[in-house]
């Protein structure tokens, strides 16, 4: 039997990793508590829970959805944008319902690269930002997220060569994994470096100390070339849902949607009622579940200041990216915790080169379980 060799070139995903770890750990009987994965352990708030489930009662909703979505929810994301980013969006043709964030940046890959183009990626970043391009033939080029620069991108150091070639840039903030969040101008740079853009918008309601993030397409310019994917996933705690959108360009949607007609028939009717109901919710109820990872923010890094662990306390996001405290490469501090200390964190390898390092550590455990894990931690330092 023969496969494809599109997937030589594809590293084992992270989570499926991480997962079989603290499978392979607790089958030995070992209390784990796994810091790796972005799962939120919140609930999805009750409206959307009972739209779904009034929703599945109805005949109606089982025959197949179109990827253009159905108009009230267009509308909804719509509303959403104009009352928490001042953003007009046309809902007729700037956006279009994702089975994910995961999936339309593979797709959007896809959409927008030949073999032979470049993807301009964060790095670190989400896994799929290189994933997809590789995926579709194309060259992920890293763009380093260092300390030394605030975890910003530097387009001015991109090789002129790889420039030319470039016809996606991916990137997101507030950032996953390093928790930045984005320097003033960056997205007016973005908006004007003339390469079509992709703004993962994954955690802009997940910020703290009373920062507010912006949406990408705010910016002057950011519809000319570019969409953002909202994820309703990490602000609502309901990351297997998988509901999120392409917003902006239409030109960039109407492309991906050819592309989405013929690999997938559109998100489920009934999860489209109840993210209907979620994007109507007022904005107090994305706060509290920010407020939750806010204090236990506060408590992972006091607890590892008061171990002696430097750490830099992000202004917004899930996760904490720790400088590796035993100057180890970090998949060997990762393994090292995981059997000294039956603690998951990820390695900052696994997000691009310039991740190395660092592990990211996961505020989506309860405060009792976050607080036992850092003080394994700290112990098997």
């Amino acid at each position: 039997m023969r496969f494809s060799r599109r997937l030589d070139s594809l590293p084992e995903y992270l989570t499926t990793r991480l997962n079989r770890r603290v499978a392979e750990r607790r089958a030995l009987g070992r209390d784990v508590i796994s810091l790796g994965v972005g799962d939120p352990d919140l609930p999805p708030p009750e409206e959307a829970r009972a739209a779904l489930a009034a929703a599945v009662r109805r005949p109606d909703v089982a025959h197949y959805p179109t990827n253009r979505g159905i108009a009230p929810l267009r509308e909804a994301v719509a509303r959403f944008y104009a009352e928490r980013f001042g953003v007009a969006i046309d809902p007729d043709t700037e956006v279009m319902p994702l089975l994910g964030a995961k999936e339309g940046l593979a797709h959007l890959a896809l959409a927008q690269l030949d073999p032979g183009d470049v993807a301009l990626v964060a790095d670190p970043g989400y896994p799929v930002y290189a994933g997809g391009p590789t995926l579709a033939g194309a060259e992920a080029f890293g763009l380093p997220l260092l300390a030394a620069n605030g975890f910003q991108p530097d387009l001015p150091a991109v090789p002129a060569d790889v420039r030319a070639r470039a016809n996606l840039v991916i990137i997101g903030y507030p950032n996953n994994p390093t928790g930045a969040v984005a320097a003033d101008g960056l997205f007016a740079d973005l908006a004007g470096c003339g390469i079509p853009v992709c703004h993962d918008n994954a955690y802009s309601e997940i910020t703290f100390d009373g920062y507010v993030a912006p949406s990408y397409l705010a910016t002057a310019g950011a519809r000319d070339s570019g969409i953002e994917i909202l994820s309703l996933s990490k602000a609502f705690s309901l990351p297997g849902w998988r509901i999120a959108f392409a917003v902006g360009n239409a030109a960039m949607i109407a492309n991906l949607h050819r592309l989405k007609t013929n690999v997938d028939a559109g998100m489920f009717v009934a999860l489209q009622e109840a993210a209907i109901a979620l994007l109507d919710l007022p904005a107090s109820v994305r706060r509290a579940v920010a407020d939750v990872y806010e204090r236990r923010r506060n408590l992972a890094c006091e607890l590892l200041t008061a171990a002696g662990v430097a750490v830099d306390v992000p202004r917004a996001g899930m996760y904490i990216w720790l400088a590796v405290p035993d100057g180890s490469d970090s998949l060997a501090f990762a393994e090292r915790m995981l059997t000294q200390a039956d603690v998951v964190v990820s390695p900052g390898v696994a997000y691009g080169a310039a991740g190395e390092g660092y592990v990211r550590l996961a505020l989506t455990q309860p405060d009792d379980r976050l607080g036992e894990a850092v003080r394994r931690m700290t112990r098997a330092l």
